[in-house]
């Protein structure tokens, strides 16, 4: 809600509790049904849901900044007609984030193209010491690139890994990193819970966590 380059956030789910909640608390939201992946869900609504192009920020990153969902935005309007995707990424410099398996890392082409991500560490510092990258729950879309995703099926790096993005990967698809700046707790695991509610609470309003816009 506070991104200044959006037209709007809506919820998109399939749980109940979830649906139930946000009409509670008066925020807009699309039920649907279920999916492999959050960017299928995505791609739900944009058959609903009519716009120029749609940023998925995943459940698991309740304190994106507002900011970085505009980079992600901007970096849409000049996307080639080849990529079909825009991917957020942070540097790593917690070592036991590295190790989290919880946490997914990239490998990023000098021209800016994703090409390989794991809950591995990546690369493997056998000749020098690497910079890990962390892939955040921030993607962007075009409508188009959106149906291609639903249409493809999954390979088995995907299904290994449980890496949504690496559908476009191994089908020969770009994926076009985005550095921002960003340094949110994800929420995968309870200690992770715990870890975001000692948090300070964040100021900005209008932040509904746990849910894909």
């Amino acid at each position: 809600m506070e991104a200044k380059r959006l037209d709007g956030a809506v919820v998109a789910t399939d749980d109940e509790r979830i649906e139930a909640a946000c009409r509670q608390l008066g925020i807009e939201y699309i039920r649907t049904g279920e999916h492999l992946t959050g960017t299928d869900r995505v791609a739900e609504v944009a058959e609903r849901l009519q716009a120029e192009a749609y940023i998925n920020v995943q459940g698991d990153e309740p304190f994106i900044s507002p900011t970085a969902i505009d980079v992600i935005s901007e970096a849409l309007e000049h996307l080639p007609s080849s990529t079909l995707a825009v991917n957020a990424y942070t540097e790593l410099d917690d070592p036991g984030a590295v190790l989290d398996h919880n946490v997914v890392k990239v490998v990023i082409a000098a021209h800016g193209k994703a090409l390989m991500f794991s809950r591995q560490p990546i690369p493997y510092p056998k000749g020098d010491r690497p910079k890990y990258l962390r892939q955040l729950g921030l993607y962007g879309f075009t409508g188009p690139a959106l149906q291609r995703f639903r249409q493809l099926q999954q390979g088995p790096l995907e299904r290994a890994e449980g890496v949504e993005m690496l559908r476009f990967v191994e089908h020969g698809h770009a994926v076009q990193m985005v550095p921002v700046l960003d340094d949110g707790v994800a929420v995968d695991t309870p200690e992770d819970l715990a870890r975001a509610a000692s948090r300070e609470p964040p100021c900005r309003a209008g932040r509904e966590a746990h849910h894909e816009w």
